[in-house]
């Protein structure tokens, strides 16, 4: 096809193509009198129409009407001849190899065709596949499955890809069709038994080896070097554990002060050897897109953002296009922190490459086990979360259902995460409705059944694999015995607020470390420095102190264990007084250690490791809370007259009391300050305990630890997080109160903004490619470049579309595009290019809104359809575009000027 001629005409369109595409000198927006009207789609399916249909649609040289289609005339046949840009979409191992602009993609990421798991499945669906070739090559051109880095899920196109592919599914009406059918149905289901399961396996190997190393700090087995000390010694101690002091008598310290070296240089090693695996997973991202002012641990990687002109504390309006200043790269690490954060934001259509791979997922597994067995104030139940949504995102390849689908995609992510929360904690309720609270955006019924189902599968292996020996699911278990009374109600609220304030301050102590430690050049050059640090500090505090010396979840079952329980779990700490007089020294023991795990959990959380915060600050609130819980214990001792006590005071050492109970509530309290977490709370405290009886006391210490976090400090640490990283994630929870409408925040159209049509519909290819470079150097990877015909919007291209036909042109240096049907025009041999057909590519009906919506419409559309721009129009004439981007900086700009309302 590339040797054919046009006729006399196709000259006369070129010429003007040339004077149309490059100079663009018709503007977008006339402030003159409209004179047209708005052009509506031909009908609602014509968003995505087939790309057969759209190269025999023809052109509407009249001006535009209500009842023209915006791309020409419907009825009418396009009978000139032209070619296909090399490289057809309806190829799905097609990818694109060029970049431009400092383009920040990663090219492996984005052919998924070739994956083991889809070369399994179409083996099996060979007759499936090869009964809908013809269907799904003329239905809709979805094989351009890629999404570049740092760009958002198109929600539209993949649910209208969806749609097609399930109607040419069940087009077939025999046996091996509804086969088919009911296989196609059950791939979510097997999909969320195989990531249960193999969440819980991950989860038995993280609990059984840290459990294992963590003891080595302090000796080891003389049966194995493998065996933990509770297996080695499992009725107290005995000869076959061997301590450090013993085994190297010959040290001039002596036998404490040498174990006490080993114990630092122990810890020092571990966390050093888990940076050195987390920084094998640096992703170096380019400027296109200036992401972060922190790195997603509050690591100040990124250089701060300059300030913008007229920046004085207020919502400053993107109304004026500023140009952005090239920025050096920016440098992040996919195993680093909890990864909760990122992951929300990947559920709510960020695209982040490398993040839920695969050696994110075997880097992540072993450096967890080697963080949190360094004994270093942090936990592995976040980081579940991520490593279970690296399972579910490598899961999906089996199927190509979901692998060639985001948005599909994204609900067996939604499955994943829950089930992560469900065996860090023994709790599948409290995993699904983590899933619905925090992480999930778009959660509809059947994504909360099918992650039900999920954290099901995961709960029950979890069950079999008996990681803690104990035959339970739960990391520890409490069972109060006696009953609150009546006159602790007081002494519970006053535990939520001090719960939700410390989870409260926690954040901002974290904020102000983060821009004043982390911003030390050194530290910021060298992450493994600050780690060395950290794990200096922890090991000569944390060593002298019997409650900051054990791990994290073994310190919060003994902070809420009861004084009655008979568990042999239980450490011999001196929680449990005898008498009035035994209370004190408890009290100073508890203070200590509660000042040395705050600040070891504040320098703590940010560091180049696998850190996760739920039990860290669960520990902090439980030490805070047995403090509560022991002064009002010694309170009714020494006053047991007072008629207030009732029949308490009556009980031998005030056992009415229980100070554990305190300590959970304080737990759940700080935890919900930290995180904002409220229901999920109050149930995986019901399922830790499994006592309806405190139910009621958790809810309401809950409830007023939200409330008093939520004055101190407005956003949670995710949240923080995300601002920081400038993460384009419009937060659904928050909806800040909007006076304006959509005209404060579109910035005026400029013609290297806009493909204008008017005078052909031939455009030069480098023209196109000058507008693509625009968009990358502003950020807009995902943007779209409208297209205008007298004033009005008559399609749109998305950037990538546009960049992935640009890739495959053979000479694009002289190549001209179609970006409309025209009539037939004969052949001749003037020796003119033919113009390659751009239509399949265009969106012709893209979402607009009158430049007067009021700004709760263009918040709605965004949120409920997830919508990446939105056109806007003034009198039916195209008048600038908006990205979701610009308003979610807006957004966040707005909520900083009048405060979360």
């Amino acid at each position: 096809m590339t040797g054919r001629r046009h006729g006399a005409r196709l000259p006369e369109i070129v010429a003007a193509g040339n004077a149309a595409g490059i100079d663009d000198n018709t503007p977008a927006a006339s402030s003159a009198e409209p004179q047209g009207y708005l052009s509506l789609p031909s009908s609602p399916t014509a968003i995505r129409r087939p790309r057969s249909n759209m190269s025999r649609q023809g052109s509407n040289t009249e001006p535009p009407d209500e009842r023209s289609p915006l791309l020409g005339g419907g009825n009418r046949t396009s009978r000139i001849r032209i070619h296909s840009a090399h490289g057809s979409p309806r190829v799905p191992a097609l990818s694109r190899n060029q970049s431009y602009a400092d383009s920040p993609r990663s090219i492996r990421h984005h052919s998924r065709g070739n994956s083991w798991g889809t070369r399994l499945m179409n083996a099996f669906s060979e007759r499936q596949e090869s009964s809908m070739a013809d269907s799904k090559g003329s239905l809709y051109p979805e094989d351009r499955v890629w999404y570049d880095q740092f760009t958002s899920t198109d929600w539209v196109h993949d649910s209208i890809a969806d749609a097609y592919r399930v109607k040419a599914l069940r087009s077939r009406k025999d046996f091996w069709g509804r086969v088919y059918v009911l296989f196609d149905g059950a791939q979510g289901w097997l999909l969320s038994a195989l990531v249960g399961f193999i969440v819980a396996v991950l989860a038995y190997v993280v609990n059984v080896s840290e459990a294992t190393v963590f003891d080595f700090k302090d000796g080891y087995c003389a049966r194995g070097w493998l065996i933990s000390e509770k297996k080695c010694c499992p009725h107290g101690p005995c000869t076959d554990w061997r301590d450090w002091g013993e085994v190297l008598q010959g040290f001039p310290f002596g036998e404490r002060w040498t174990e006490y070296v080993v114990y630092i240089v122990a810890v020092i090693t571990l966390a050093s050897l888990s940076c050195l695996l987390t920084l094998t997973t640096k992703t170096v991202v380019p400027s296109a897109y200036r992401l972060t002012t922190l790195d997603e641990n509050l690591a100040a990687e990124a250089p701060a953002p300059q300030p913008e002109d007229g920046a004085n504390g207020a919502a400053v309006s993107p109304r004026r296009l500023q140009e952005k200043r090239e920025q050096p790269p920016m440098i992040y690490y996919s195993a680093a922190g909890s990864g909760v954060a990122e992951v929300r934001v990947i559920l709510s259509g960020f695209v982040l490459h490398g993040f839920l791979g695969l050696k994110t997922l075997i880097v992540k597994t072993l450096s967890l086990i080697l963080s949190v067995a360094s004994g270093l104030s942090l936990g592995k139940e976040g980081p579940y979360v991520h490593i279970a949504s690296c399972v579910g995102n490598i899961a999906c390849r089996l199927f190509s259902k979901y692998d060639r689908n985001d948005a599909k995609r994204r609900e067996v992510l939604s499955a994943a995460a829950a089930a992560g929360v469900a065996v860090a904690f023994g709790a599948p309720l409290g995993g699904v409705l983590f899933g619905l609270e925090e992480v999930a955006y778009f959660f509809p019924a059947k994504t909360l059944f099918r992650t039900f189902f999920c954290c099901i599968t995961a709960a029950l292996t979890l069950k079999f694999l008996n990681p803690y020996g104990t035959h339970k699911i739960v990391m520890f278990q409490v069972r109060y015995l006696v009953d609150w009374e009546y006159f602790e109600i007081l002494s519970f609220i006053t535990v939520g607020v001090f719960g939700g304030a410390a989870g409260a301050l926690f954040i901002k102590a974290s904020k102000h470390w983060a821009k004043t430690f982390r911003r030390i050049p050194v530290i910021k050059a060298h992450p493994l420095l600050e780690v060395a640090l950290v794990a200096l500090v922890t090991g000569v505090l944390g060593y002298w102190n019997t409650l900051t010396k054990l791990p994290v979840s073994k310190l919060l079952y003994n902070l809420a264990a009861p004084c009655d329980d008979r568990d042999n779990n239980l450490e011999d700490l001196g929680l449990c007084p005898e008498e009035i007089g035994d209370i004190p020294p408890i009290l100073m023991n508890l203070f200590s250690a509660f000042l040395i795990k705050g600040v070891l959990t504040i320098i703590t959380f940010g560091i180049k490791l696998p850190a996760g915060i739920y039990v860290p600050s669960m520990v902090v609130g439980g030490l805070m809370g047995r403090l509560v819980g022991h002064v009002v214990q010694w309170v009714v001792m020494a006053t047991p007259d007072w008629s207030i006590w009732g029949t308490c005071a009556k009980m031998p050492n005030a056992t009415c009391i229980q100070p554990g109970v305190y300590g959970l509530i304080a737990a759940g309290s700080t935890m919900c300050g930290v995180t904002r977490l409220s229901v999920t709370l109050a149930v995986i405290l019901f399922e830790l305990t499994g006592s309806l009886d405190y139910v009621l006391p958790f809810s309401l210490a809950i409830l007023v630890a939200k409330w008093t976090a939520d004055a101190i400090e407005p956003l949670s640490i995710y949240d923080l997080l995300t601002n920081m990283n400038s993460y384009p994630f419009l937060n659904n929870k928050h909806k800040p109160i909007f006076t304006s409408d959509l005209a404060d925040i579109v910035p005026r159209v400029r013609k290297e903004r806009i493909i204008d049509i008017t005078n052909s519909p031939v455009v030069p290819a480098p023209s196109l490619r000058a507008k693509l470079e625009l968009l990358h150097k502003a950020g807009e990877l995902d943007g779209g470049l409208p297209i205008i015909r007298d004033g009005v919007l008559v399609g749109l291209i998305p950037a990538p579309d546009l960049e992935y036909a640009l890739d495959n042109l053979r000479d694009e240096a002289s190549s001209l595009c179609l970006m409309a049907p025209v009539p037939r025009i004969d052949d001749s041999d003037d020796g003119s290019p033919d113009p390659t057909d751009f239509t399949p590519y265009i969106d012709p009906a893209p979402v607009a809104l009158d430049i007067r919506s009021p700004m709760d419409l263009v918040y709605e559309c965004f949120v409920k359809l997830g919508l990446r721009y939105i056109c806007v129009l003034r009198d039916g004439k195209y008048a600038g575009m908006t990205h979701k981007k610009t308003f979610v900086k807006y957004m966040r700009e707005l909520e900083e000027k009048e405060g979360y309302e």
